[in-house]
């Protein structure tokens, strides 16, 4: 009889704690992790964001999330939370399903926050919330919304939907608070995390905080971006606390910085997540918000000013397009080095309601502008203009107002806490025309 062959005396050491029955596995003690960890972005120039490590999980039965809201959202407003590969092969490193939380940013072009959860995630629910809150009547008796301003905001939202939709997507619309309508979300369809753009007045900023309060019990992070100015809140040459007041102190230090790179549209985005079987939803009309909709109708046979804006990304780009050539072909007008050439109805290029909605960046203004004094300085040398280029183009002007708008938003986000206005000293500003 033969003698049975003997397994190597190693075997035993190469068996994985996967064959031993759960009971009998030893504990492992996890390797402390360090403090910070460097983290690539979606923007070549975000790499020097870093990540703060996160607390003890007191229920292990859940997966615990640090939030991205950091104690002092002056000093970290967008630390990042933990690391995912981005490659989308890698499918057990993707998260299962993200919410992208539009606000202020109702566009796909320059949209760090919805490039970012497509990404990193394997589904992506886009959600857009009407708040109650917004709506109704001020202490003071006017509308905290006005009709126009609605009526402008539900065409956002509209053609917000159909551009997802045509790229595999679509848009969840609720009417309700933000931190009740998106933990609810977050439930059905198991998201781990909610990602969105950070804004500056205070109702917005304790918005913010109700969604991180209500995101932490549920143990999905919330991570924020920052892209409604033309320059970096992170690029910034000194900490937003520490901001000069006074606008020509702020413009001094910030007009030499690097403008970041626009962040292009995805072709495709992913699908809506599969769990939860959630419904788009009706996009609410202004009855529904409580206004009255005969008062954005034309009287007298006249058409209100207003009336003849229609919102959404796809009118912004096309009104920056037409906007773009017309400084082109415009004779140079005002100061010497062009700076206060205003063209356009009312002197004026009729922008800032896309802007203030997020239909459209500042950067993808000011990449399309910059296209448009390249083409002038080119022309200029081959001499069919006869001047020196981009100072009749008439779009440098445009460049001073952005950094007008930066300086207001900035000044708003400094001073947007409770005990920040309690501090806060009267900013030195002028009446200018703005973008």
């Amino acid at each position: 009889m033969e003698r049975a062959a003997e397994k190597p005396p190693l075997a035993v050491a190469t068996l994985s704690l996967s064959t031993i029955p759960p009971f009998l596995q030893p504990k492992i003690p996890t390797a402390p992790q360090p403090n910070k960890v460097k983290l690539p972005t979606q923007a070549s120039s975000l790499t020097h964001l870093s990540l703060t490590a996160t607390t003890p999980n007191p229920n292990p039965s859940k997966p615990s999330f640090k939030s991205t809201l950091s104690a002092n959202p002056l000093h970290a407003p967008l630390s990042l939370g933990p690391h995912r590969p981005r490659d989308p092969s890698n499918a057990a490193a993707l998260r299962r399903a993200a919410i992208v939380w539009f606000r202020n940013d109702l566009r796909l072009l320059d949209n760090e926050s919805l490039t970012t959860a497509n990404n990193e995630s394997l589904s992506v629910l886009p959600v857009y919330c009407f708040d109650p809150a917004d709506y109704g009547k001020s202490s003071s008796g006017f509308d905290k919304t006005g009709p126009y301003r609605a009526s402008f905001l539900i065409d956002s939202v509209s053609d917000l939907r159909r551009n997802l939709q045509a790229r595999g997507s679509d848009l969840v619309v609720r009417v309700g608070k933000p931190e009740t309508v998106l933990v609810e979300l977050a439930k059905a369809v198991g998201a781990d995390a909610v990602y969105a753009h950070r804004e500056v007045s205070h109702d917005e900023v304790k918005a913010e905080e109700r969604v991180e309060a209500a995101m932490k019990e549920e143990n999905v992070e919330v991570k924020y971006f920052w892209g409604s100015t033309l320059y970096h809140v992170e690029d910034l040459p000194f900490k937003l606390e520490d901001m000069p007041s006074n606008y020509g102190g702020f413009r001094d230090r910030v007009q030499k910085l690097e403008i970041r790179k626009t962040i292009e549209a995805l072709d495709q985005l992913k699908g809506m997540p599969s769990r939860g079987d959630v419904q788009p939803g009706d996009i609410p009309s202004l009855m529904d918000l409580g206004l009255n909709p005969s008062a954005t109708m034309p009287q007298d046979g006249k058409v209100a000013a207003n009336a003849s804006m229609i919102g959404g990304e796809t009118e912004a780009l096309q009104r920056l397009k037409k906007f773009a050539a017309e400084c082109e072909a415009q004779p140079h007008r005002g100061s010497k080095d062009g700076t206060h050439s205003i063209y356009g109805a009312n002197f004026s290029c009729k922008i800032s309601p896309w802007l203030a909605m997020g239909c459209l960046s500042p950067r993808t203004m000011y990449d399309e502008l910059k296209k448009t004094a390249t083409r002038a300085v080119s022309a200029s040398v081959n001499g069919n203009n006869g001047g020196n280029g981009s100072s009749k183009t008439g779009s440098n002007w445009l460049m001073f107002e952005l950094m007008w708008r930066d300086f207001f938003r900035f000044i708003t986000k400094k001073y947007s806490s409770a005990k920040k206005q309690l501090e806060a000293a009267p900013a030195t500003a002028c009446a200018g025309a703005l973008a």
